[in-house]
């Protein structure tokens, strides 16, 4: 059998996929992006669910994503520290594919980026933090989960490397106390609910968008991938860009499976392919 195309760019009536997801695009006034982990790949954060994803190749690594096993277990909140720390994150820079969004901001097109991704890579290509929904929090910033108090993952990690292996909550909580409450990455963990505003948000801009555009999802995990047809439903022309094949390629007006960080460049019309 021999293998798929790296991209999927076939002529059909003398264009090909790339050329009529670029004319969707320019045609566009409004348009919603939803990115997951797949944007990121290039620049060297692995994704979780993908052939060499982080729980494709260790399922045990989930566990320290589930909120009941973090808040009850004090090893698997150890364990996730020492992950914090060593995370890529913390090296890794934008792509091509980032700054591809970039341009369609710059191009006054980008109503709003809803991002199931938490390394904040969008913001730091460019993208306007007020259009940017995450969707799954961020690993940016560290959260309490007694008193709410937020601060930067630096700083907590900076603790951490200093030997305390689970630190807690130092925001004072009256004469000479402090909140001791559990810390944990402000993100969105298996068993706890999305920020309602947030995912208010992206359904509003999902219904009202002219073109939903889906980049590096399995758009397998809900509420995030129903933004796919819900856009659909309300009338959206909808183009998915992915590594592998997903759910919604069959109501999509056209599905790429290529590198991100080459087609999406490709079709913004900010890089040649």
């Amino acid at each position: 059998m021999q293998s798929a195309p790296a991209c999927e760019n076939r002529p059909v009536n003398g264009l090909s996929n790339i050329d009529m997801a670029r004319d969707l695009v320019a045609s566009a006034k409004r348009v919603v992006a939803l990115t997951g982990a797949g944007i990121s790949t290039a620049s060297g954060i692995p994704d979780f669910r993908g052939p060499s994803g982080v729980w494709t190749k260790n399922p045990e690594a989930e566990k320290l994503s589930t909120l009941q096993a973090y808040m009850s277990d004090p090893e698997v909140r150890h364990r996730a520290w020492q992950e914090r720390l060593e995370s890529p994150t913390w090296k890794a820079t934008p792509n091509a594919g980032h700054y591809a969004l970039v341009t369609l901001e710059h191009l006054g097109v980008l109503d709003t980026l809803v991002t199931q991704n938490i390394d904040g890579l969008h913001q730091a290509a460019g993208t306007d933090p007020e259009r940017v929904v995450e969707i799954h929090g961020t690993m940016r910033e560290v959260t309490c989960m007694s008193c709410g108090a937020r601060t930067p993952m630096p700083e907590v990690l900076e603790r951490v490397k200093a030997g305390e292996q689970d630190p807690a909550c130092p925001e004072p909580s009256g004469p000479d106390k402090m909140c001791g409450g559990i810390l944990k990455s402000a993100t969105i963990s298996f068993g706890q609910n999305l920020v309602a505003e947030d995912l208010e948000r992206a359904e509003r801009a999902a219904s009202a968008c002219d073109l939903l555009l889906a980049v590096g999802s399995s758009l397998s995990v809900y509420p995030a991938a129903g933004l796919v047809p819900t856009a659909h439903l309300s009338g959206a022309r909808v183009v998915i860009v992915n590594g592998e094949p997903t759910q919604y390629d069959s109501i999509a007006d056209i599905a790429i499976h290529g590198p991100i960080n080459e087609v999406l460049p490709a079709i913004v019309g900010s890089a040649p392919l």
